[in-house]
């Protein structure tokens, strides 16, 4: 199986044999018990990440291991990550210190169980009322945020419900105006306005 890893906007391509994955299996068990202590993930201190943060950190640890050219480690990172997320493709690895950042790739939609109540995706065809619709597009167009030297933020895919981030923009005010663009055509899916 292969996972394709992106730095930075450099990518690289990590094959994990599925002997690896099947023999490792031990090995991730015990990092999901280390892990299930809570991990200090960013400025947060998180008391017992869920999948998708436990990938998040194993992300990181990928990336150090990829800085320190350790492939055994490489291999078992990735395959961590591959073994505990069907269906993912892909990772973006944030290098700014923020975790909580790193955004799981799917190369196509995958069932997987909801997040937060009832339906976290809000359906295109389902319109709001225009207090609704504020409120929705608040949850589905993240604030600006800095990774490294850039700004970026994130549009909550209304059909698979994954997180599409932005390009990076090199000025929080650019960033800042794209951002409420993005919320501004969310808010007229969302209420019928739009064309």
């Amino acid at each position: 199986m292969k996972l394709n890893l992106i730095v930075d906007e450099r990518a690289y391509a990590v094959d994990v044999s599925p002997q690896l994955l099947r023999d490792a299996d031990e090995f991730f068990q015990k990092m999901d018990n280390d892990m299930a202590r809570g991990w200090q993930m960013g400025p947060e201190f998180i008391e017992n990440p869920d999948k998708i943060q436990r990938c998040q950190i194993v992300a990181n640890k990928l990336l150090t291991s990829l800085s320190a050219a350790n492939e055994t480690m490489i291999m078992l990172m990735a395959g961590y990550i591959l073994k505990r997320l069907p269906g993912v493709s892909g990772v973006r690895v944030d290098t700014g210190g923020e975790m909580l950042h790193t955004e799981m790739i799917y190369e196509k939609p995958v069932s997987r169980p909801p997040v937060t109540p009832a339906a976290a995706v809000t359906s295109p065809a389902q319109k709001l009322n225009k207090l609704e619709a504020m409120e929705q597009a608040g949850k589905d167009v993240t604030m600006v945020y800095q990774v490294g030297k850039s700004h970026r933020f994130a549009v909550r895919d209304l059909q698979t419900g994954e997180w599409l981030e932005s390009g990076p923009m090199d000025s929080e005010q650019e960033a800042y105006e794209r951002r409420m663009q993005a919320y501004k055509r969310r808010l007229d899916e969302l209420t019928g306005s739009s064309s």
